[in-house]
């Protein structure tokens, strides 16, 4: 009972977070990391598209961290999945070539020291008080993909 209220603190406290700075939106679920990790990845292909990277962060921060003399220890795993969609990228771009800068789009999942049976899915948002009502509905586009892609590796 206990794990179960620290971990519904812990996801509100995330959300929270997320939500008040608005930069993020970052997803509990219950799982192990591989399992989460595959099912993201799962989720981007339902959608048609391929994961063209996977990034290994928790190596090079742990690699780099050594060489600052940081020793904390931020992950216990990590990785960033990135992809993009031909179809929602050129929309885009079509709309202000610009926002070519969020390409690609990318979904992080990891887990955090200790709790290895909760793992995280996050993304950037997209739709901010920053951008002008041109460039709204194409980056919400975006930002829906997104959310349907975390949505589905939630079940």
């Amino acid at each position: 009972m206990l794990k179960i209220l620290v971990s519904i603190a812990l996801y509100v406290m995330i959300v929270v977070n997320a939500a008040a700075d608005g930069a993020v939106v970052v997803r509990a679920i219950e799982g192990d990391f591989a399992e989460i990790r595959d099912r993201v990845a799962f989720a981007v292909e339902s959608q048609g598209l391929v994961v063209d990277h996977t990034a290994n962060v928790g190596e090079m921060l742990a690699r780099t961290g050594k060489d600052l003399g940081e020793t904390r220890q931020i992950f216990g795993n990590v990785q960033v999945l990135e992809f993009c969609s031909a179809l929602v990228s050129r929309r885009m771009v079509q709309a202000d070539p610009q926002l070519l800068a969020f390409c690609p789009y990318g979904i992080a999942v990891y887990t955090l020291p200790g709790d290895s049976l909760t793992t995280y899915v996050a993304y950037r948002r997209m739709v901010t008080d920053a951008v002008s009502p041109a460039q709204k509905p194409a980056l919400e586009r975006v930002e829906s993909l997104l959310e349907a892609i975390v949505e589905e590796a939630s079940m």
